[in-house]
């Protein structure tokens, strides 16, 4: 028998309850490659008659931890980022995603004038699943029709992220749905 969505939303609880720092995360990490096999629940989730979007298909109601399938009909390239006091695992499920990964250089920590350099970059294939911990700054690119499942901490729309423009050395906060 396949590994089922709903037995993955378990054991993601199960790993933030024993672990809710990096040791917890890395196993939600394996236990989403694990799902990304189940080929009917890729097909059921983002396969070619999935509706075009990001949508919402499980909130955890006690670490609030949320899975989105990110359904992409265009190609996409985000600048650096990070998800603030979150963290994102990735997990492709249809095409690739091209993950950059960087590191700020100039010892500061929040908005303003910014220093970042890329340390390395990789390819996401279907099945395969990359853990953005807290603070930590990546982009992405992905052809069009790439589709994805992403596990985050919390909802990125209720947290203040940073976004970086490496060519004018600056971040800037990518602020929250509720803040001012």
């Amino acid at each position: 028998m396949a590994y089922s969505f709903e037995q993955f939303c378990q054991d993601a609880h199960d790993a933030l309850s024993a672990d809710s720092g990096p040791a917890g995360r890395e196993r939600i990490r394996a236990q989403l490659e694990k799902l990304l096999q189940n080929k009917e629940f890729v097909e059921q989730t983002c396969g070619p008659q999935a509706e075009i979007g990001v949508h919402q298909i499980y909130r955890d109601p006690d670490f609030d931890f949320v899975v989105l399938a990110h359904i992409n009909d265009a190609p996409r390239q985000s600048p650096p980022h990070d998800h603030g006091s979150s963290w994102a695992i990735y997990g492709q499920a249809t095409k690739y995603t091209d993950m950059s990964e960087y590191r700020r250089v100039d010892g500061g920590a929040g908005a303003g004038e910014a220093s970042i350099e890329k340390v390395k970059t990789y390819r996401l294939t279907p099945g395969h699943a990359g853990l953005y911990d807290v603070g930590a700054i990546h982009a992405i690119d992905y052809p069009e029709g790439a589709r994805f499942v992403r596990v985050t901490g919390t909802d990125l729309g209720t947290v203040d992220r940073l976004k970086f423009d490496m060519k004018a050395g600056k971040a800037e906060v990518i602020q929250s749905v509720g803040a001012g």
